[in-house]
């Protein structure tokens, strides 16, 4: 199979395209022939050796956790998929894997995609649906009639954290760029503010910030919180409490328990997914980099075959 790869880590152009092979699932496992990967800014950092620590990756290192295609081979223990089942999933980001023409993977990590959904659609879910629904519930405990802000709320964690919130009841206030503030509405947002004005001014009693530029947008985003009031952030992971108010980090591990959910939600109308490029993977480098520059409009991804 032709798989994207890095033997140092680096910018994108550390990526070149081999032939690797595909080794034979354990029982518990199935192989995976993928059809799309989607892109997070996981993956940038992985790939920059930024998060060494906290997922040690080995080389040859194949990046990517978000995925969709077609089973090709069963273990001996699945019962519950079969060749030519439609699925998507998501590995462990030190496991990588997804940026592939095919992937070994525990059978219980996937999800059937329904017949409507697209190979794009569908490996653009994982972690950006994922880490949504962990940080505005699990983590941020929004409740109905709350208010909410959630920065970058275009790019693919905020587009369907803007869709969740919005269905919980909240009160949802989005920031993104002036050419994104229509789709931000349409995706149920009641106010968008231009983010770089970040004219926070005339905010105020916020219960939810959710975060994930950081920096000086984070900084200002603890002004316009209620007493009480929670930030959660996706990329400052030493965030810490102050004045009354509280700061908790997102530590995303599996998306496998949000999947059903994401596919339910689809097929009620509820979840729109937002594309804003598909590369084919000898593009690898460019898709990445075009993630790195932090202004995508949903996700970007890549598409394995031809």
């Amino acid at each position: 199979m032709k798989a994207a790869i890095i033997q140092a880590f680096g910018c994108p152009d550390v990526i070149s395209i081999s032939e690797m092979t595909v080794r034979d699932p354990q029982p518990d496992e199935v192989v995976v022939h993928i059809e799309a990967a989607g892109i997070n800014p996981l993956d940038v950092k992985i790939v920059a050796g930024y998060l060494q620590q906290v997922f040690p990756a080995d080389f040859p290192y194949v990046p990517g956790t978000d995925f969709s295609g077609v089973v090709d081979v069963v273990g001996t223990q699945v019962t519950h998929l079969q060749p030519g089942d439609r699925v998507f999933g998501r590995s462990m980001p030190n496991a990588g894997g997804a940026f592939a023409q095919s992937i070994v993977i525990a059978a219980a990590d996937l999800c059937v995609i329904p017949a409507t959904m697209s190979f794009a659609q569908a490996a653009s879910i994982p972690t950006a649906f994922g880490t949504a629904r962990q940080a505005l519930f699990n983590i941020g405990h929004l409740q109905r009639g709350q208010r909410v802000l959630i920065h970058a709320a275009a790019g693919g964690v905020g587009s369907m954290a803007v869709q969740q919130a919005r269905l919980a009841g909240a009160y949802v206030i989005g920031t993104a760029s002036g050419a994104n503030v229509d789709m931000v509405k349409d995706l149920g947002a009641d106010e968008v503010i231009d983010y770089r004005t970040q004219d926070f001014s005339k905010l105020s009693g916020i219960d939810l910030v959710l975060d994930s530029l950081g920096g000086e947008t984070l900084e200002k985003s603890w002004s316009v919180l209620r007493a009480g009031g929670r930030v959660v952030s996706l990329v400052e992971f030493d965030i810490a409490s102050r004045n009354g108010m509280i700061g908790e980090s997102v530590f995303f591990a599996s998306a496998t328990p949000y999947l059903p959910e994401a596919v339910r939600q689809f097929q009620e109308g509820q979840l729109q997914i937002v594309t804003d490029t598909i590369f084919p993977l000898e593009e690898a480098r460019a898709a990445l980099e075009k993630v790195a520059t932090g202004h995508t409009r949903g996700k970007v991804s890549i598409r394995t075959r031809n």
